[in-house]
């Protein structure tokens, strides 16, 4: 008896270490940008980006997670609700290439091996460091010197997934970056005509949804129907 309670935690515990369900992944949607240029709603995406996504299941509620993504940003004050803003006429790109990591925790118990657990809400935390352009002298007024500049921002995310079929699932999400900069959108005192007064940091979202596959033998929490 001893040796086969034995045997049983052995198996747990190696499953655990080296088997545990993977998921690798992409993720498509909208950015958007809030900031001192252009609209100030916090989910009003205006362009498209795109994220790889993978994730290690250490249980059924926890997961860690990693996300490289190209996300591009565009703001124009001609489409603010601010009249101030649409006299200004001020509009800009930029690209944020970023790379993040944390912890996705869901609401309800979730196995994509098991008929009843097969849909929850999430929440994601994560760090994220990005690399963007930003302006790092002024030439002459509408021309400029840019730069290359990584950062950090913090990640919070919400979301609703569930498995479309075997080893296939899906997932609905926003996340929302509040960055550490106030120079995304290329305002900074640096340059005299992009010096607008602003002193609040930017934000980046992006929500959309991803399809992931799911592999790696199930360790021994997940019921296997």
């Amino acid at each position: 008896m001893k040796k086969q309670l034995l045997a049983i935690v052995f198996i747990c515990v190696t499953s655990i270490s080296w088997s545990q369900i993977h998921e690798i992944g992409v993720f498509i949607g909208g950015t958007n940008y809030v900031g001192d240029v252009g609209r100030t709603n916090y989910i009003f995406p205006n362009k498209i980006g795109a994220s790889l996504i993978y994730k290690y299941n250490l249980n059924p509620r926890i997961a860690l997670r990693g996300n490289l993504s190209l996300i591009p940003l565009h703001g124009d004050d001609a489409q603010s609700s601010n009249q101030i803003r649409k006299n200004r006429n001020f509009n800009f790109n930029n690209s944020i290439k970023e790379v993040a990591v944390g912890i996705e925790y869901n609401f309800f118990e979730y196995d994509m091996t098991s008929v009843d657990k097969a849909y929850t809400p999430y929440i994601l935390l994560e760090i994220a460091g990005f690399n963007y352009n930003s302006v790092s002298s002024e030439i002459t007024t509408g021309r400029y010197n840019y730069k290359s500049k990584t950062a950090y921002s913090m990640l919070i995310g919400l979301g609703f997934k569930g498995r479309l079929a075997d080893n296939i699932g899906f997932a609905i999400e926003t996340r929302m970056n509040y960055t550490f900069q106030d120079d995304l959108d290329y305002t900074t005192y640096k340059a005299p005509s992009l010096d607008f007064g602003g002193n609040s940091n930017d934000w980046y979202m992006f929500t959309g949804v991803s399809l992931v596959y799911a592999f790696g033998r199930p360790s021994c929490y997940a019921e296997v129907r």
